[in-house]
């Protein structure tokens, strides 16, 4: 029987929707455990557009059952001057009810980001996206300095989270280190979480 672990993200370029998918292929090493990639959809000023039920391309919508359903929680978002985007947080703004139930306490999560700059809020960024979840009781698990390519990078990754740098023009394809250590974060997170035998 598979567990799944929901790996979330926003992307609007397209660069944390590939970190995504190496997160999702790092969950799926590990025996029993099986990748659900979804994305939340964007914001708009304008409250009276209604976006279509399903995205044009990439992963579908995350839902509530999503959230219920998994057994850990992967969470991606580029940086938006240090902070997780807008159409993330205001998701994460919208589960109050899952915070009151206690729905996600106890159950693992990783984060990921992407930013243009080498410097640009990426810590930040994974930090901001931390609080919520510990509000929701879950169990932040990043990427240890026992990974090698933490510690010989010259692009992305972080012991606080997979990282990418996407370059001035985002024109950076995602790196080695920053593949190797994507799907690093992913496979500890799905051990984590099937050491835990956190049930769905």
């Amino acid at each position: 029987m598979s567990h799944d672990i929901l790996v979330l993200y926003y992307s609007r370029s397209g660069h944390t929707a590939q970190l995504a998918r190496f997160v999702a292929r790092g969950v799926e090493e590990v025996p029993g455990m099986r990748a659900r990639l979804r994305q939340v959809p964007p914001v708009a000023p304008v409250t009276e557009t209604a976006m279509p039920p399903e995205p044009e391309d990439g992963a579908p919508y995350v839902t509530r059952a999503d959230l219920l359903e998994c057994v850990a929680l992967a969470m991606g978002s580029p940086t938006r001057f240090g902070n997780m985007a807008a159409p993330l947080k205001y998701f994460l703004d919208t589960t109050g009810a899952e915070w009151a139930s206690g729905a996600l306490a106890g159950k693992p999560a990783a984060l990921f980001t992407s930013t243009s700059t080498m410097h640009g809020g990426q810590e930040a960024t994974l930090l901001s996206m931390a609080l919520p979840l510990l509000h929701h009781g879950m169990l932040i698990v990043g990427i240890p300095y026992t990974e090698p390519a933490l510690s010989s990078t010259l692009t992305g990754g972080t012991p606080y989270g997979a990282s990418h740098v996407s370059g001035a023009r985002g024109d950076n394809g995602i790196s080695d280190h920053e593949r190797e250590l994507a799907r690093a974060l992913g496979k500890r997170l799905a051990d984590v979480a099937r050491r835990l035998g956190t049930p769905a």
